[in-house]
This record gives structure tokens, C-alpha cells and sequence, in this order.
């Protein structure tokens, strides 16, 4: 009988975001990143791929430079290929076709440098596939690409023909796709070795041909809960499964993706649709959908029903529906990008425009541009990280331009139809959004770089289901430790009672929001969501009646509920005047109230702002300061009466003062969101919801203004220290 054989090409994709802490850089590292280094080393004979992304590269270079010399040695020996991508892991389908080259080519220059080999696969960040990706990979040099299985099985290959690569092509440039096969996916390394080998034999043929191709997470060889224990600790699962990779090499080839690609062509053509896995399909599915969806899918594969190979869920992008915050960090990011783009090597340093480069890739790193089980955009600390580097961009770019004064700029930077007010100056740069209740979407303090007004709004989630099930008792959980499972199945509640604390906005956390509340509204009812808007000025539009200078002026001629459910008009004029130095830039908002109605109006006036900090888990190096006494940023504090508010963060090296006038009632709370992570349920603190609140009392034909003094400090200049 002739012997069967079979391809195996196994590739680890290891990352970790920009912003992401220290800390978690080394734990990955002493759990899942140097054992698998300490594996191969003892099994010459396993050969496979590496991908590492930039902010590892650069971790290793910097705290762990042992690291690249050992990549180094399994080059040269030939048994490891270290793949390219994007440097800084960007979704490559949401970039400029020129930051797509240019991280493609920064990334194939870095590995090429260090272990002395030009990459020939790059990695997709997650798998998210378009049509047109493979003309940025080809101009970048690159052969090949790994995609899910999702990804054929949407092209209508079937399951038996997964097991191979596959030429593709836009505008006539081609690469080469493989499929991750979801049976191996799934089995390593959460079942028996032996079922993995045996799984192999099963599609093992006499004419070898078939390549079964393995590409996933380097983090769940140690990082994911129970997979230390199962990999490392007393199941030894990666050394058992090399081992019986070493012993069976008569019929199971393990080869490294080029070794696999010239030694098997590819077997067919295939043009994708676009798609990533199939848990970010569902992911990107509005709230009602993705229950739906989740329910249909996995009652199908439970039945093993054929459908459910053509089920598929939502578009990356409808991530940038679903979020507000997601769209309009995508856009800064692509108004940024055509800066950049637009700078030139004749009119600044190259070494500069190579720094500004940087900034801007960093800030294109995918974590924060979409949520899920390992999405980032509910994390405060990278979300204010990519923010940070786009704003370092913007602002060297504008500098390079010899953009020094305040500019005032209606367009529509969101790209919804509708015109914002983009107010940039040396020392600020705000976003108001006249559509949506006049409101400032963000407030970026150039000096520290500091995204002051990136709040998150409180969704429901289609996990919060689960968070109550939990909560409430029906649902077991499955805590770390307990075995290995896959992440995507690990219900885990770091805390008891979280559910009790789901509170949803109707509203976009933006700031200069106009509230009109009965008089008996308390802070609690405000910070519950509970309580009752009159108004309908938060989320309605206002028209722009001025963009004179140093101020914008704003209006809407809206409606105001009374007490016997009868509405009337109401008048609300916005002014906004801007102070454009550096260090210390200043915004004075101004609220004019008008009763144009024939009756009275007896309410409470809140004027709302979110503002971020990083002040979550107890950070000491944030704080408010209400009445001269000083706490917590992330703790609860009402004042019946202040004429001041003060808050900072000494790390950051910021410091935003607030003064109401006349003095007002203020009300500072903590914005929390309950979300998901491989860590399992937490509370995400999302910055600072402060509200100053005045009674309210309009006889027909009567006005009442306030206004609000913010004065940002900032201790240092980055563009300075920097040489930007």
C-alpha cells in the first residue's frame, strides 16, 4: 500500500498594540513568546513561520534584545521564516493605498535588517480581507498572505478544498492567499495531540498534495486563560505535539510557507469578497442582528447543518456605523494621513518627515478601530494612545506648513452629510459637531497630545445578556485556570453585581451639551440615565451663525417640555471663544437661554462635559479638585455650589481648570463601561462626566445666559522635546 503524506505549515502571529503596559508586554513574553522559542530550539526539526509586529520588535529590541539573536539562528538554520504586514498592525483595507505600501515596506525593511531575510508572507491584521488589498501587497513585494476559512468558504470552496493556497488578483497585481483551516484552528492546541495527528492522517493522500495551513494567535500558547498550565505546565502539550511532529515526519511534512508554496502551487483561483473571521463578522453586526445571527449560526453548526458554511455576519466597517467614537478616530486618522502625505522630503528634514511618518502609523495600530472579544476601543489607555499619536501627526504637519495662528474650517470631516467646525490652533484642536446638539466631539491639548474629550458612549451590548445570566446565577461561570478553553467561550465575572451598574446613554458623550431637566433632577437620576430630558437640544441640530475669528457661534430654535406634557419653544444660543496659546489655550463657552414661548419655565439648566484623564483604577496621578479639597478623577463628588473646578493628570503633565459663572451646582462622576475581554467582564473606566447646573426660571420673552471659563496648562511640549 502506498504511504499517504501531508503538508503541515503552521504560523504563530504574535502582537501586542501600541499603548498597550509594560507589564503585559513581559507577562506575554515569559508565558507564550520565549517557551515557543525554547520548543523550537529543542526540535530542529519543526519548521514553521513567525510574525511578530512592530511594537514587539520594538519591546524585544529595547527589554529583550536575546530575542532577535535567537530569531536569528533559526533563520539561518532554516527552520523558522519570520513573516512581514503592516508595521504597526493596521487593518490594512482602512488605510491610504500609500500608508498601506509604506507599512508593508517599513515592516519588510525592519525583519529584513534583523534576522537578514526579506520577508515573502505578510500577515493580514485580523484576516480583515477587500478586494483591492492585494495591489498594496504586491507594490510592497509580498508573495503571500494568510486568510480564514471564512474567507473561502464565502467564495464558495468547499471545506475539501481548503487544504491549499490559491492565486488572486486586483488590477492584474496577484499574491497568493492560504486559508487558516478551522479544524486545525480549533484542535490546536485545545485537543489531544493524538487527535491532531489522527485529524492530519485523515486528509493525508498518496499523492501529497494537500497543505493543511494553521495560522493564529502566538498568545494562546501560554497567554490565554488555562493555556499556560495546558502548553507549558503539566500537560506539555507543545512539547508532546513537536515531538509526534518529529516522530511521524516519514508521511507529516512540517514546511515553512515558502517551502510549502514552491513545493505545492497553487491549486485553483479565487477572487474573496470582503470578510474576516467569522466571530468578527458577528461582532460587527448591530446589536438586535448579532443576537440573531449568533443564534441562527450556532444552531446550525450544532446541527452540522450545510448552511451554516454559507452564513455569514456583518462588514469590518459597519464598525464605524456602530461606533461613533470608531468613525470619527478613522477620520482624524485619514484627515491626518493626507497631511502627511501631502509633506515632502524638499521642505523638511528627513529624518522629520520619517517622525511624523511614525506618529502617524502608530496611530493607525487596528486594536482601537473596532470591539470584540480583543477589540480596544472600550480600553482608555490605547484608545488615548492611538490618539496620541495622531495628534503628534497632525500637529507636526500643520507646523511643517507654517500653520501657526487659529483657523476655523466648516466641512464635513466625518463624512455623514453633515458639516462640522474643525477650530485648530497652536495650542487645541476641537471638532464641534452643529448636527448633533452643537456638541464638541473632541478636544485634543496639542502640547501633551492629550485627547482631552475621547469618552466613551454607554452601549448595550449583545454580551451583557451573558453578563446577567451570570450575575443572576443561571449562567456557570468558567474562570481562568479551570483547563484550557477557547477564549471565545470563557464566561468570567471579575466582579459581583457589575450588571446592576448597565446603564445606557441615549446620547454621544461629546461635550458643551445643553440640558434642560426638571428641577427635582438629581445627580443620580444624571449619572443612572434615569432621568428626564425637556429639552431637545443634545442631540438636535443647531444652525452656525458665526465663525468670526476667535469664536463660533451657534443656534437652535427648539422645543421644551412643560409639566403638563405640553411642549413650547425654547432658544439656545452657544458661543465659543478660543485662546490659541500653546501651553495654556483656553475655550469660553457662553449659553443663552431664551423663553420664546408665552410660558413660564421652571427647570434645571445642566451644562455637560466628558473629559478623559486616564484617571481609571484608582490612578494617582489623576485628580479633581472641587471647593479646594482634592480626590480620586474617578470618584463620585456632588457640589451644591462651586465657582470652581480644577482636575489633571501630573504624568501627563496637564492641568484643565473650570469656572462656572454665575457659580453653579456641579456634579462629577465616573463614566463606566461594562465590556468584554479575554480577561472576561471588567468595568472600563472611560473618563470624567462633569455637569455644572443652575436653576432655571423664564418668564415668556426672558433670556438667562452662563458661562463656563476652561483654562488647560500644559508642563511640557512633546513637538519640542521631540525637534517637531
Amino acid at each position: 500500500m502506498t504511504e499517504r503524506h501531508i503538508t503541515l505549515s503552521l504560523v504563530l502571529h504574535n502582537h501586542q498594540p501600541v499603548g498597550n503596559f509594560g507589564f503585559v508586554f513581559e507577562e506575554n513574553y515569559q508565558r507564550a513568546y520565549a517557551p515557543m522559542l525554547d520548543a523550537l530550539e529543542r526540535h530542529p526539526g519543526v519548521r514553521l513561520g513567525l510574525h511578530y509586529t512592530g511594537p514587539l520588535l520594538d519591546w524585544f529590541k529595547a527589554s529583550r534584545p536575546e530575542v532577535i539573536e535567537r530569531l536569528q539562528a533559526l533563520v539561518e538554520r532554516g527552520q523558522v521564516e519570520v513573516l512581514g504586514g503592516g508595521y504597526y498592525e493596521p487593518v490594512l483595507a482602512s488605510l491610504l493605498e500609500s500608508d498601506r505600501v509604506g507599512q508593508l515596506v517599513k515592516m519588510a525593511d525592519e525583519v529584513e535588517s534583523l534576522v537578514g531575510q526579506r520577508p515573502s508572507g505578510a500577515w493580514l491584521a485580523e484576516r480583515v480581507w477587500e478586494p483591492d488589498v492585494p495591489k498594496a501587497l504586491a507594490r510592497a513585494g509580498y508573495d503571500y498572505t494568510i486568510v480564514d476559512d471564512a474567507h473561502f468558504r464565502a467564495a464558495a470552496i468547499p471545506p475539501e478544498r481548503h487544504w491549499g493556497a490559491y492565486s488572486t488578483d486586483d488590477q492584474g497585481a496577484r499574491v497568493i492567499v492560504y486559508g487558516s483551516e478551522q479544524g486545525l484552528r480549533y484542535r490546536i492546541p485545545f485537543r489531544p495531540v493524538e487527535e491532531v495527528v489522527e485529524y492530519l492522517r485523515e486528509h493525508a493522500t498518496e499523492a501529497g498534495d494537500l497543505v493543511g495551513m494553521m495560522g493564529d494567535d502566538g498568545e494562546k500558547f501560554g497567554t490565554w486563560p488555562g493555556t499556560s498550565e495546558l502548553c507549558w505546565g503539566r500537560e506539555q502539550w507543545v512539547e508532546r505535539f513537536f515531538s509526534a511532529l518529529e516522530e511521524n515526519a516519514g508521511w507529516l511534512h512540517t514546511q515553512k510557507p515558502t517551502e510549502a508554496l514552491a513545493a505545492h502551487p497553487p491549486i485553483g483561483r479565487v477572487y474573496l469578497p470582503t470578510g474576516s473571521y467569522i466571530e468578527m463578522s458577528e461582532w460587527a453586526l448591530p446589536l438586535e442582528a448579532r443576537r440573531e445571527f449568533t443564534r441562527l449560526l450556532h444552531d446550525a453548526v450544532e446541527r452540522d447543518a450545510p448552511e451554516a458554511r454559507w452564513m455569514r455576519g456583518g462588514f469590518w466597517r459597519a464598525f464605524q456605523v456602530n461606533y461613533r467614537e470608531i468613525n470619527d478616530l478613522h477620520k482624524q486618522m485619514l484627515r491626518t494621513a493626507r497631511k502627511v502625505e501631502g509633506l515632502t522630503i524638499d521642505g523638511l528634514a528627513a529624518t522629520k518627515l520619517e517622525a511624523i511618518r511614525d506618529h502617524l502609523y502608530q496611530g493607525q495600530s487596528n486594536d482601537c478601530y473596532w470591539h470584540g472579544l480583543f477589540g480596544g476601543i472600550y480600553l482608555s489607555h490605547m484608545r488615548l494612545a492611538t490618539l496620541e499619536h495622531l495628534i503628534a501627526a497632525e500637529d507636526a504637519a500643520d507646523r511643517a506648513r507654517g500653520r501657526a495662528g487659529l483657523e476655523i474650517e466648516l466641512a464635513d470631516f466625518d463624512v455623514d452629510g453633515f458639516d462640522e467646525l474643525l477650530i485648530s490652533a497652536p495650542g487645541q484642536r476641537l471638532l464641534l459637531k452643529p448636527s448633533a446638539g452643537g456638541a464638541i466631539g473632541s478636544w485634543d491639548a496639542r502640547a501633551t497630545r492629550h485627547a482631552l474629550g475621547s469618552v466613551l458612549r454607554r452601549r448595550e451590548e449583545a454580551y451583557h445578556d451573558t453578563l446577567r445570566q451570570a450575575d443572576s446565577g443561571q449562567l456557570e461561570q468558567q474562570q481562568a485556570g479551570e483547563g484550557a478553553v477557547s477564549i471565545h467561550d470563557l464566561v468570567k465575572v471579575n466582579e459581583p453585581g457589575m450588571s446592576g451598574r448597565l446603564w445606557y446613554d441615549d446620547y454621544e458623550r461629546r461635550s458643551a451639551l445643553v440640558h434642560v431637566m426638571p428641577a427635582g433632577t438629581t445627580a443620580e437620576s444624571f449619572e443612572q440615565a434615569s432621568f428626564e430630558e425637556l429639552g431637545d437640544f443634545v442631540t438636535g441640530a443647531f444652525g452656525v451663525l458665526e465663525t468670526d475669528g476667535d469664536r463660533v457661534v451657534l443656534e437652535r430654535d427648539g422645543t421644551v417640555r412643560h409639566g403638563d406634557g405640553a411642549r413650547g419653544p425654547l432658544r439656545v444660543r452657544k458661543e465659543h471663544i478660543f485662546g490659541d496659546d500653546r501651553r495654556g489655550p483656553t475655550l469660553t463657552s457662553r449659553i443663552t437661554i431664551t423663553n420664546t414661548g408665552t410660558r413660564a419655565l421652571e427647570a434645571r439648566l445642566g451644562l455637560e462635559w466628558n473629559l478623559n484623564l486616564l484617571g481609571g483604577g484608582g490612578n494617582p496621578s489623576a485628580w479633581y479638585k472641587v471647593n479646594g479639597e482634592v480626590d480620586r478623577f474617578d470618584r463620585r463628588e456632588i457640589a451644591e455650589r462651586t465657582d470652581h473646578v480644577g482636575m489633571g493628570n501630573d504624568y501627563i503633565g496637564i492641568e484643565l481648570e473650570a469656572r462656572p459663572t454665575p457659580p453653579s451646582a456641579a456634579w462629577w462622576w465616573s463614566v463606566e463601561t461594562m465590556s468584554l475581554s479575554e480577561s472576561g467582564f471588567e468595568a472600563n473606566h472611560q473618563g470624567g462626566s462633569l455637569s455644572f447646573v443652575w436653576p432655571l426660571s423664564l418668564g415668556p420673552g426672558e433670556s438667562a445666559t452662563v458661562a463656563l471659563d476652561m483654562l488647560v496648562r500644559s508642563s511640557r511640549d512633546r513637538a519640542e522635546e521631540e525637534g517637531l
